[in-house]
């Protein structure tokens, strides 16, 4: 087992890891709108728009630091505040992932940490 940390981010504040790495598999935490790099969060009344993609770019930078692409995940799940955000959350995750198409559930949930409308963890291949 290898615990993953990206390369000159802050290290998490609590106890936890960014990834691990085990048996040809990377798990992700769940990943908040939060830049990954510099520990800078969005406000939360940002769009979910603007959450989602944060949350995308951070899950890049996941994959990225395993080597990875997009096209190994192969399990998402996605923690929404509120059901309402359903259709514009996958319309975005059609747009990211593009034809590849991981395993995925979509939950809504009455709140998330710090006030925010999405949290995202995944699964990939190595």
């Amino acid at each position: 087992m290898e615990y993953l940390q990206i390369k000159d981010s802050p290290k998490p504040v609590g106890h936890y890891s960014q990834a691990i790495v085990s048996n040809g598999m990377l798990f992700s935490s769940g990943i908040l709108p939060i830049k990954i790099k510099t520990a800078e969060k969005l406000p939360i009344d940002s769009s979910i728009e603007e959450q989602l993609l944060l949350v995308f770019e951070n899950l890049t930078q996941i994959l990225q630091e395993a080597g990875l692409t997009t096209d190994k995940v192969i399990k998402t799940t996605i923690y929404i505040a509120g059901g309402e955000n359903w259709g514009i959350v996958n319309q975005l995750y059609a747009q990211f992932f593009v034809e590849h198409r991981p395993a995925r559930s979509i939950i809504p949930v009455p709140e998330l940490h710090f006030g925010y409308k999405v949290e995202l963890e995944a699964i990939a291949e190595l």
